[in-house]
């Protein structure tokens, strides 16, 4: 069915998204920080699923470790004595958000997370965008959240970054073959919003997501090549308000993560 390359693959969406792809016959190549997690996660999914696994081990907030990824984003399948497959789904999904203000908080993590969630989306789609074209067919997922529709600090502006980046990437792709798709889910239970230190007792069930529908959801947007992909209602209606609201009422709102 193809080869797709996750990032952040090891933990919380990105870990689903690479079990949906291999479940459904993909091919893949997993990127994230920790190479033993990766070797642990490339094992189960070989295992469990019999598709080729590749892993590259990398921290996508070092530019030298995403000009390596960016190289294996580049492979077009046409070089002599490379059996590498070229890939024909980018899932740009790595990303943290700072544990602390602003204002007072440590520039080098701000920085890091500018790295991980901007740069490293322009670097590493911009990588695949021209393979991908150069063949007349792929994709491109990139995950964004809700929150690029909030004031929420510096996350909720590299995540406006990464819908409005998509979509104009979607607009330059029309009529390739190739398209770009970002995905702007709510609150969803993984990992993430424990390591990013944030008291997750004060919403309501109702207000979470699971990444296995929310995974879902997003694979049956790059197949229909759906732009802007929210999963639920409630978010599609969350982020209608959002839309509609003057930037004084979002920003009364406070930080949404």
């Amino acid at each position: 069915m193809g080869t797709a390359l996750v990032t952040g693959a090891t933990a919380g969406l990105g870990l689903e998204l690479a079990w949906q792809l291999a479940t459904a016959r993909h091919d893949l190549v997993l990127v994230a920080r920790d190479g033993d997690r990766l070797d642990q996660v490339a094992g189960q999914v070989r295992a469990a699923a019999g598709v080729r696994v590749e892993v590259i081990a990398a921290d996508l907030s070092r530019h030298e470790d995403v000009a390596r990824v960016a190289e294996r984003l580049s492979v077009t399948g046409a070089e002599d004595g490379d059996d590498r497959r070229p890939v024909g789904l980018l899932v740009n999904n790595a990303g943290f958000a700072p544990a602390q203000h602003f204002v007072g908080g440590d520039l080098e993590v701000e920085l890091a997370a500018v790295d991980v969630m901007v740069r490293a989306v322009m670097v590493l789609s911009h990588a695949a965008a021209e393979q991908m074209v150069s063949r007349g067919r792929g994709a491109v997922l990139n995950v964004a959240s809700v929150a690029a529709l909030t004031a929420g600090g510096s996350y909720a502006a590299a995540k406006a970054y990464v819908r409005t980046f998509t979509e104009g990437l979607a607009v330059e792709l029309a009529g390739t073959g190739v398209t770009a798709t970002v995905l702007c889910p709510g609150f969803t239970r993984t990992e993430f919003h424990d390591r990013a230190g944030l008291d997750t007792d004060v919403l309501p069930d109702g207000a979470w997501l699971h990444a296995p529908e929310v995974a879902a959801h997003a694979l049956a947007d790059v197949r229909r090549g759906v732009v802007i992909s929210t999963p639920s209602v409630r978010y599609k209606a969350a982020s209608a308000v959002l839309r509609a609201m003057p930037r004084w009422a979002v920003r009364a709102v406070g930080h949404y993560r």
